[in-house]
């Protein structure tokens, strides 16, 4: 049987095979969706970021995402988390993933094969689907929408879904205990939405066996935060 790193090179490599880079302008850039401090309401404060760097063609990019948290109160790396991945369309408004992500939070460290889907959904709603594989697999559900009250300001409301499909007591995680983020984040365009500061409000809880584990090692199970932060796009 082939491990899922294995199986994922495969998939890499036909993606590559398949959707060679054409003679034609590099698209690059980067990005920081989210870079804020979180004011807690149960004397946790939280410094996060969530960005990615991008470069390639309109027919397949290189991405490397970094996204994390870090708890000041207790000098603590909540989570760690980069992605390296392939991105090529496969339909006009979705891109087929694939890559690896590589997790170095306070626990054990961990590497999972990464497949997925991103893209638009009608009403342009921002999806991101992706089925991480290794030996402690899990399904990660992301949409955003970013509504235009004027051409300046900017409220984005945002949704995360994080199920692990298996037991990992070294990262405090139970099978089918999901972790759920809502957020929602007014933002004023300053500068031609390359620079973006912005305020809000950010909620996450750990459902089933997951906080049960949390709660037995003397850990918060939900969270919620007064945010505010910087948005910005090079």
């Amino acid at each position: 049987m082939l491990k899922p790193t294995t199986a994922l090179g495969a998939i890499v490599l036909g993606v590559l095979f398949t959707s060679p880079l054409k003679a034609e302008e590099p698209i690059y850039g980067v990005q920081l969706e989210q870079l804020e401090y979180r004011f807690g309401d149960k004397d946790t404060d939280v410094m996060a970021w969530d960005g990615d760097a991008l470069y390639g063609t309109d027919e397949l990019k290189f991405v490397l995402r970094s996204e994390g948290e870090f708890e000041t109160k207790t000098d603590k790396l909540e989570t760690m988390e980069t992605q390296l991945r392939l991105q090529t369309p496969v339909s006009t408004f979705f891109d087929a993933v694939a890559g690896v992500r590589f997790d170095t939070p306070e626990g054990q460290d961990r590497m999972h094969g990464v497949v997925g889907l991103h893209g638009l959904a009608p009403q342009w709603f921002e999806i991101d689907a992706d089925l991480f594989v290794s030996d402690y697999p899990s399904f990660r559900f992301e949409a955003e929408y970013e509504a235009l009250i004027t051409n300046y300001w900017i409220l984005t409301p945002s949704f995360e879904f994080d199920l692990p499909l298996r037991d990992d007591p070294g990262r405090e995680l139970g099978a089918w205990g999901p972790k759920v983020e809502v957020g929602a984040r007014l933002s004023y365009d300053l500068i031609d939405r390359s620079v973006a500061p912005y305020i809000g409000v950010h909620y996450e809880r750990y459902m089933g066996d997951t906080q049960d584990i949390r709660e037995a090692e003397g850990e918060n199970a939900d969270g919620l935060f007064f945010v505010t932060g910087l948005r910005l796009m090079f």
